[in-house]
């Protein structure tokens, strides 16, 4: 393998998606793409700078995570705010009270910060390291030596080690995958440069003065021109509240000062009320939340009907539980990319799954039949039908056996080498590897019925019977498959009777127009389609010698031509596909992932709407899609036909708009058309869709459709895949999660969540994405009421005396207020449910509540607004009337009632109790009734062991918190929400 563009193969998609490296790439040559000149085993001979071969998924690094770090939080309105107002206390004229009241609190919410961010990173880096660590095998002048990933450069000869392909590379060819590109694990035959095969040995290749020339890198992953000589929308709606709130505070200092006349140095009064009234932007705010995103990402990882499950940026939880649009890639999500055999159909019978005994009994008559048998089956008395059949059923599976472009491969199993393995044709070392997962499901049916393929080089294939007998056919022409062609054929010649055959297999809509004439093709053709089936039409057609010697002749004269060729060899091709005897319809399946069908009934009953993004042709994603159930069996498709002109667009999507209720079925070219001239009315039609299939995309198509949903929709997005062709549009989603199966980690390790399985993403969202975002939205609220209520005490204060800039609570009490006087009972919010989780996935339609914000919105925020200015007023001037002689027993009455009335509403929020929420109320009661013993500065000791006290504090609470607690009631009786008759 010459190493080009990337070395680490898993790393190929990764350097095309992102095109710079770093921030200085273009520096180093990163920055525009453009042909290059790569001297074969002489990286010093490059022309530019490369970045260097290694996975980087840090946010950071030593240097810049601290500032970094810094940055992103002071970003965000209110810590900057709270920045700035801690750095005001050291002007005296503006000072309040001691430093640490506002420098304690601003610095204990960027510790957090700190070490979340701290951890997280750290995270990155081991995973990062694993994968940069990986060892392979460099050829030098020197021989050959190992080298890591991250230490290989462009211009190195890396050896392509793998335990099952060396036979291969030794005859001069190759299979290798694409699984990082298209999303495709099969196994694909490449045919390297011929003169270099014939070298002596693998170092001569360091000899010979040679290079490679490669074009630039483009978004066309199936062709290639050389010659040899790549945060959420919870926390902006938090901020813009927050904004809101610093309005508020503004307008309350400005009209304090207003009340004054703007007497005397009013402009520091404007100031110091800016201060006084700090509260209404909540500090502890940022910090509840983030703090809350760690629970929440802890509960998801620790969740056992999701096991393995990851979560890898821990900021974004309740982004899960809005999420509009689920885009999917196919192969390895939606599918195990396993193909499986299902029916044989000729014609007059059919055979499935459970029917398969006969087909193999058929198959081992033919082989294993002595000659007398055979003339007793000719007698009078034999059946016809039955020596018909099974004459019949023989020619099909050899065809099936024949056809197709699968390699058997050894490779040793512990006992037996893989010499031996290979020269005595042993199974259980045996594996198939093809350019397509129908193929080798083909061959591995044909195996279970008693016709192995056991070898196969360039020019001959054996297959052994049930008897095991070997039979060698040698082959004289391949024609590959081709997605224009949709077919594919082999002219095989039998060495132990000398029979040309050619078999050909390809789709329906090619095929019918090749074999004779019949009555049964296209209806059954139709029948296995709808059961979900992938279709194929096998036929052969037998040549003599001097037929197959003509088509020889004019077959090599057409590839020889310099105009033209490639219509001159299809009619020559053509020329033999004419009156071919139909032998058979095969169906495989490709299976699907476990409870594929019923998460996305789940998703679609919860209001999200399900793309399909897959690099796979349009009949087998279109399969797919109606196997998986993602287009519901009373719902029309609207397959868009390819497009290549604006006109054609124009009018395809006029054919479209007058469909209604349909599933939507494009190609990428087609897609690519559609946006380019027609964007905004492409998205608004598909948009209306209940489901989109996009077949044949990019990975930088995939990464440009959620983007143009995320533009067009204003809505929030989540992308799934597995492979590295799916990391652009797992990083372009609001929400990106990666599977971690076949195609390797490369998802995984670049998405925000990790999942084993696609069904774990309907527990993901309906159940931990819905309760994050329903959590951390009365969180945000809960702490705000918290802030505005003792900001309210403070305006009714300095309203009564003479809108005097001078602070109600001072000291510990602003302090412990926010913390442990009320901070564990507000957080435990963190474990409130409305409903059980099994009944979030017995009703998605809960979800779709979610979807409109209402648990976050200005409507619940104006609600919670009303609420902390009647309970701040009702404790405030409750204090000030029932107080006696001296301004500390207003403080103690005031105060008291204050933080009871926080537990009770905490109390009054709580849809089900968790024992740590018992804990936590009782916790902070205990904590400030204890710590009454060392506030005798602020508050009178004496005072709060008399009665009056008692029944003073008692009638204000019960006044601020009793009327809630009453319409609570009444809403529930009168107006239930949706979850309350679940839990009924």
């Amino acid at each position: 393998l010459i190493t080009n563009y990337v070395l680490n193969p898993i790393e190929y998609l990764h350097r095309i998606d992102t095109k710079l490296c770093c921030p200085w790439s273009r520096c180093c040559g990163g920055g525009d793409f453009r042909p290059r000149t790569v001297w074969l085993g002489h990286p010093e001979k490059r022309e530019q700078r490369y970045p260097r071969n290694v996975i980087n998924n840090q946010k950071y690094n030593f240097f810049t995570f601290l500032p970094g770090v810094l940055f992103n939080q002071f970003k965000y309105f209110f810590n900057l705010y709270f920045l700035l107002l801690a750095c005001s206390q050291f002007v005296n004229e503006l000072r309040l009270g001691a430093l640490y009241t506002y420098w304690v609190p601003l610095g204990f919410v960027l510790i957090i910060t700190i070490v979340r961010e701290a951890v997280e990173e750290m995270r990155c880096f081991l995973r990062d390291k694993e994968v940069n660590s990986q060892i392979y095998s460099k050829l030098s002048t020197r021989g050959t030596v190992k080298v890591k990933s991250s230490g290989i450069q462009v211009g190195d000869l890396i050896i392509v080690e793998k335990t099952f392909v060396p036979d291969f590379c030794h005859k001069g060819s190759c299979f290798l995958r694409t699984d990082q590109l298209d999303g495709e694990t099969d196994w694909k035959l490449r045919l390297p440069v011929a003169c270099t095969q014939r070298l002596p040995t693998a170092a001569d290749l360091l000899q010979i003065r040679s290079f490679v020339y490669a074009e630039e890198p483009n978004i066309d992953i199936h062709n290639f021109i050389g010659t040899f000589t790549r945060i959420g929308l919870f926390d902006l709606e938090v901020n813009c509240l927050t904004k809101i709130l610093f309005g508020a505070l503004v307008v309350v200092s400005l009209v304090m000062v207003a009340l004054q006349h703007f007497a005397g140095r009013w402009y520091l009064q404007i100031f110091r009320f800016l201060l006084l009234f700090s509260n209404i932007v909540p500090i502890s705010l940022r910090v509840n939340l983030d703090m809350g995103k760690m629970v929440y990402s802890w509960m998801i990882k620790k969740d056992s009907k999701i096991p393995g499950t990851g979560v890898r940026a821990s900021t974004i939880p309740e982004q899960l539980g809005r999420i509009s649009y689920l885009l999917t890639d196919k192969t390895g999500t939606l599918t195990q990319n396993e193909m499986v055999f299902r029916r044989l159909h000729l014609g007059t019978v059919a055979y499935g799954m459970d029917s398969m005994d006969e087909v193999q009994s058929h198959v081992f008559s033919a082989y294993t039949q002595p000659p007398h048998d055979l003339q007793a089956s000719r007698a009078p008395g034999a059946t016809k039908v039955r020596k018909t059949i099974s004459s019949r059923v023989h020619e099909a599976v050899k065809a099936i056996a024949l056809v197709h472009n699968v390699t058997p491969a050894y490779e040793s199993n512990g006992v037996t080498d893989q010499a031996e393995a290979e020269q005595h044709y042993e199974d259980t070392c045996r594996v198939y590897q093809a350019s397509s997962p129908d193929e080798v499901s083909l061959v591995q049916w044909t195996e279970s019925v008693g016709l192995t393929l056991v070898g196969r080089d360039q020019s001959s294939m054996q297959l052994r019977t049930p008897s095991g007998q070997i039979l060698t056919f040698t082959i004289l022409q391949i024609f590959p498959f081709t997605y224009e062609s949709k077919r594919m054929g082999i002219i095989v010649r039998d060495e132990s009777t000398g029979e040309i055959t050619f078999y050909l297999k390809g789709a329906d809509v090619v095929m019918a127009g090749i074999v004779q004439y019949n009555d049964w093709l296209e209806e059954e053709c139709g029948n296995m389609a709808r059961e979900g089936l992938r279709v194929l039409v096998v036929a052969k057609k037998s040549l003599t010698e001097e037929q197959y010697q003509d088509f020889e002749a004019r077959y090599v004269q057409a590839k020889l031509s310099v105009h033209d060729r490639s219509l001159k060899v299809a009619t020559v091709i053509e020329s033999l596909e004419m009156e071919m005897e139909l032998l058979c319809l095969t169906g495989v399946e490709d299976q699907l992932q476990a409870d594929v069908r019923p998460t996305l009934e789940i998703l679609r009953n919860a209001g999200i709407k399900v793309w399909m993004l897959t690099g796979d042709k349009l009949e087998t994603a279109t399969c797919t899609a109606k196997n998986a159930h993602l287009v519901t069996r009373n719902q029309d498709i609207h397959v868009f036909r390819p497009v290549t002109t604006r006109s054609e667009a124009h009018l395809e999507l006029n054919a479209f708009r007058r469909k209604h209720d349909c599933a939507l079925v494009i190609s990428g070219d087609s897609l690519e058309v559609c946006l380019k001239f027609y964007e905004y009315e492409f998205m608004e039609l598909a948009c209306q869709c209940p489901a989109v299939v996009c077949c044949r995309c990019a990975p930088t198509q995939k990464a440009q459709i959620v983007r143009l949903l995320q533009e067009r929709t204003g809505k929030l997005t989540c992308a799934v895949g597995d492979g590295g062709n799916d990391v652009s549009m797992i990083q372009e989603a609001d929400c990106g999660v990666g599977v971690e199966g076949k195609e390797g980690k490369q998802a995984s390790l670049a998405a925000d969540f990790s999942i084993t399985q696609f069904k774990h993403l309907g527990r993901l969202l309906m159940v931990h994405g819905r309760n994050s975002y329903k959590r951390s939205a009365a969180l945000s609220q809960f702490v705000i009421h918290r802030s505005l209520c003792i900001s309210t005490m403070q305006a009714v204060f300095s309203s009564v005396f003479y809108f005097a800039s001078v602070p109600l609570y001072q000291g510990f009490l602003i302090i412990g207020y926010s913390t442990i006087y009320t901070m564990f009972p507000v957080f435990s919010l963190v474990l409130d449910k409305d409903v059980k989780s099994e009944v979030a996935m017995l009703y998605p339609e809960l979800y779709k509540d979610l979807l409109k914000g209402r648990p976050l919105s200005f409507k619940t925020f104006l609600l919670w607004v009303l609420i902390s200015i009647y309970q701040g007023s009702i404790i405030m001037y409750g204090a000030l009337l029932l107080f006696e002689s001296e301004f500390v027993h207003i403080v103690a009455i005031s105060f008291t009632s204050l933080i009871l009335t926080e537990l009770l509403m905490v109390a009054l929020t709580v849809q089900t109790w968790h024992w740590l929420m018992i804990v936590a109320e009782l916790l902070s009661l205990a904590c400030y009734i204890a710590s009454l013993v060392f506030l005798h500065e602020f508050i009178d000791l004496y005072f709060i062991t008399t009665l009056s006290f008692v029944w003073k504090v008692t009638a204000i609470t019960l006044v601020s918190c009793l009327p809630l607690y009453i319409l609570k009631y009444l809403r529930r009786r009168f107006s239930p929400p949706s979850y309350s008759k679940l839990t009924s």
